[in-house]
């Protein structure tokens, strides 16, 4: 047996409840880790609240970095005393003390990487990863669009991307944000307005609009971004902490300059190991070097995961947060 957070309904940061679970002995293919972090991220807010739809009752969570107990039958490359760690595709159980996970779907951590920095990296440096390397690759002299500079994907995005040579304009929710964003790479935070932001960003690039939007925001944010792009710009929308983006005519993006719009995910990018792989060594050998650091910036025990969640929802988090077991 182990404690976890089951979730037997859908709705507020109070349906989080900590019950001892049954943790047999890890099966083909498995290895037991006991966490030692656990990652926050905005995801577990659609799990709990029903944005995503669960069959309950559920666990919760899909980031964490722990030590391997056990390993299954099968399993190769991973033992016992192992540092390890996960960002999703072994089910929805990473707020456990401990649990059975795909050895497929794990990914060693190097030496020089805590436990905190990989449990709060995994998840949101990966989501980086792909957005600026694979979605729409990131060129040096380019000027990008980043909402949500100051939370933990927005900080990772404005360091790696400041790393790749790109001048980076990064929309925040208040002045101490943007100051925070500043430090982390991004170039010219601003404080956000959809109703000037798109002449603000005419005006930080001359009249041109930017080559991409990176928008985790959703609804607020959507249609401002979509007027921050230059002709044949690409829109990513990659999250919705304020709401689904209203519905569009796709003739809409025709007459903002031939658009490009797409709507990725982190799992289809790491669904074959070797994307894994090759995404989780780019990662850690860009925090390896010092050009993205991982600021973790908020520390709750495992079992107050529903403060930290009523926390995350009200914007009181900046950078990445991570849960402790205790």
């Amino acid at each position: 047996m182990t404690m976890a957070f089951r979730i037997h309904e859908q709705g507020g940061p109070e349906v989080l409840r900590w019950e001892e679970v049954p943790l047999p002995p890890p099966g083909p293919g498995e290895v037991r880790m006991r966490n030692t972090a656990v990652g926050l991220n905005f995801i577990d807010v659609y799990h709990r609240s029903g944005h995503y739809k669960l069959a309950l009752p559920s666990g919760i969570g899909q980031e964490s970095a722990g030590v391997v107990e056990e390993v299954g039958p099968g399993v190769d490359g991973f033992k016992a005393g192992d540092r390890v760690a996960t960002c999703g595709g072994g089910g929805l159980n990473a707020y456990a003390e401990a649990r059975n996970y795909p050895a497929d779907r794990l990914v060693a951590v190097p030496e020089g990487i805590s436990d905190e920095t990989a449990a709060a990296m995994m998840l949101k440096g990966l989501t980086a990863w792909y957005l600026l390397r694979r979605t729409r690759p990131v060129q040096a002299g380019e000027t990008i669009l980043v909402h949500a500079a100051a939370g933990g994907t927005g900080l990772l995005l404005c360091q790696w991307a400041r790393h790749l040579g790109a001048r980076v304009i990064g929309t925040v929710g208040s002045e101490a944000k943007a100051a925070l964003a500043a430090e982390h790479g991004c170039h010219h935070p601003l404080i956000l307005d959809p109703a000037t932001l798109p002449a603000r960003v005419k005006e930080l690039t001359g009249g041109a609009g930017v080559p991409v939007v990176y928008d985790s925001v959703g609804r607020d944010t959507f249609m401002a971004s979509l007027d921050c792009l230059s002709p044949l710009g690409m829109m990513v929308s990659f999250g919705q902490s304020s709401g689904s983006p209203p519905p569009l005519d796709v003739g809409v993006l025709a007459a903002k300059g031939s658009l490009f719009l797409t709507r990725p995910s982190l799992f289809a990018y790491v669904a074959r190991r070797p994307d894994l792989l090759a995404g989780a060594k780019e990662l850690f050998g860009v925090v390896a070097a010092g050009a993205v650091k991982v600021p973790v910036r908020q520390r709750y025990a495992l079992a107050d995961a529903p403060q930290a969640h009523r926390d995350l929802e009200a914007r009181r988090t900046t950078g990445a947060s991570v849960l402790i077991p205790g």
